[in-house]
């Protein structure tokens, strides 16, 4: 099975859980709760930013600009358990303004999917390159439905809804896109 990072940074039930009370506790602006809301989701969010942007910079100013955001609406976030979708959205959002702005998608540069591997610090220098010879190999959607998969955890259900097609779709991609994987490796 093809994983982007360790499995220690999927987010499981316990981290939304996590999560949920620190977007809570940002709302009453009690300290640290920011703190430990970018330990705990800042992976999944730099890779769903540079799935969509393709670019390293701005997929780091996304990422920057989500907090701002989600520091901001804190105050206005309602526990729905579901609280990385909350955050995916506003990054997404976000993600889409850019790409408005910019009136144009650039194409992925090696170092951009490098720079995906090394912002985990236990992803090793060799699998850094397996991931970057690997995800060039996809297309842009296959790439972005692995990463919400393999990186964030979410299901296939979620990311049909996060990115509005449906889940037949993101199913027959997802499973295009391991193919090619396990052809690769």
């Amino acid at each position: 099975m093809f994983c982007l990072t360790s499995a220690n940074n999927l987010i499981t039930d316990s981290d939304n859980e996590i999560i949920d009370r620190c977007l809570l506790d940002l709302g009453r602006h009690e300290s640290g709760a920011l703190e430990e809301l970018y330990r705990k989701t800042s992976t999944s969010i730099y890779s769903f930013a540079l799935s969509i942007l393709k670019n390293t910079d701005d997929a780091q100013d996304i990422l920057h600009d989500s907090y701002v955001q989600i520091y901001s609406a804190a105050q206005n976030y309602s526990s729905q358990k579901k609280p990385m979708a909350w955050i995916l959205t506003v990054t997404k959002n976000l993600c889409l303004k850019k790409l408005n702005d910019k009136k144009r998608m650039t194409d992925a540069n090696p170092q951009d999917f490098e720079s995906l591997a090394s912002f985990d610090p236990s992803v090793s220098a060799e699998n850094k390159v397996i991931i970057e010879q690997c995800l060039n190999l996809l297309s842009d959607s296959e790439r972005q439905i692995v990463i919400l998969h393999a990186v964030s955890g979410f299901k296939h259900r979620e990311i049909a809804h996060m990115l509005k097609i449906p889940v037949a779709t993101v199913l027959s991609k997802y499973n295009r896109a391991i193919k090619k994987l396990q052809k690769i490796l």
